[in-house]
């Protein structure tokens, strides 16, 4: 008896699901949901055309900062070579003339002399080369993070206009 209750309330039920259901379908519009079925397809489309559009303009802007480190850094690295260049042919001299200037020492207390004024001034040299580096390499570091702290500024001011 109990099951056929419940038999009953479920055919029920399945006739009111059935009418809503009914209902619902028949109280849809054709002219209006296809205009609304338009209305969303056109503006997804807006939305993807502007967020392609936004894509190749920030990849175009990757592309021009990319293209803007690599000259950088080339001229950084040619920069650095050169300097390095000069700094070895400089030791290089000095190391020659001191030991022709030995090679001339009359004698061994001469020798000791120029030995050590050699040593003197190639400390204070290398201290020198190493400060002029120094400043050349920071330089150099803040030449190649310069564009991408404008890229980086640019996409904060970006994103905070949005």
């Amino acid at each position: 008896m109990v099951e056929q209750k419940e038999n009953e309330m479920a055919r029920t039920e399945d006739k009111a699901g059935e009418k809503d259901r009914t209902a619902c379908v028949l109280a849809l519009d054709p002219a209006k949901t296809s205009g609304h079925l338009r209305a969303v397809a056109e503006e997804t489309s807006e939305q993807s055309t502007g967020a392609l559009v936004k894509f190749a303009s920030d990849a175009e802007d990757a592309g021009r900062m990319l293209k803007t480190i690599f000259q950088s850094e080339r001229a950084v690295g040619n920069e650095l070579s050169l300097e390095t260049v000069a700094l070895l042919r400089t030791n290089a001299e000095a190391a020659f003339s001191h030991l022709q200037a030995l090679v001339a020492a009359k004698a061994p207390s001469e020798a000791i002399v120029l030995q050590s004024n050699f040593l003197r001034q190639s400390a204070e040299m290398c201290v020198e080369q190493a400060r002029e580096f120094q400043a050349l390499t920071i330089m150099a570091a803040a030449d190649l993070s310069r564009p991408i702290n404008d890229v980086l500024e640019k996409a904060l001011t970006d994103f905070e206009a949005t």
